[in-house]
């Protein structure tokens, strides 16, 4: 019995090592990306789903985990707070957990965390990134 549990351990460990070797290096979104993203997202009927989808699409999202916290704080750095940022976006992402309605729980989580400053700082964000396309 021990052995047959070693062994699946040490299949899931090698099959998690080959998933992150192989897995893409997740880089900032630029511009276009976001763009792109966007237009075909904005072309589902709700917020909620169009949100999920370009988070998704921009890889600050995953249906089993929500949004990522080192992820979007990366994309934040400059502003100097990032642990603060990323406890902001994990409990909004716990509080609003809805594993049978994905979109409705980007959706909440994301209002939930840009409710406040981080919210300044989306919008500025988006400013800037759609002024230099």
């Amino acid at each position: 019995m021990s052995e047959r549990v070693s062994a699946v351990g040490v299949t899931c460990f090698f099959t998690l090592a080959v998933s992150k070797a192989i897995a893409p290096h997740w880089e900032l979104p630029t511009p276009r990306d976001i763009e792109t993203s966007l237009e075909s997202c904005t072309k589902l009927n709700d917020n909620a789903g169009a949100l999920r989808c370009l988070v998704k699409d921009i890889g600050l999202w995953t249906d089993e985990q929500g949004y990522n916290a080192k992820r979007i704080a990366k994309i934040f750095a400059s502003h100097n707070q990032i642990e603060e940022l990323m406890l902001v976006v994990n409990y909004c992402n716990r509080r609003e957990q809805r594993t049978d309605d994905l979109n409705k729980w980007a959706y909440k989580a994301y209002k939930c965390a840009t409710s406040g400053r981080f919210g300044h700082w989306v919008n500025e964000y988006m400013k800037q990134e759609m002024e230099t396309k």
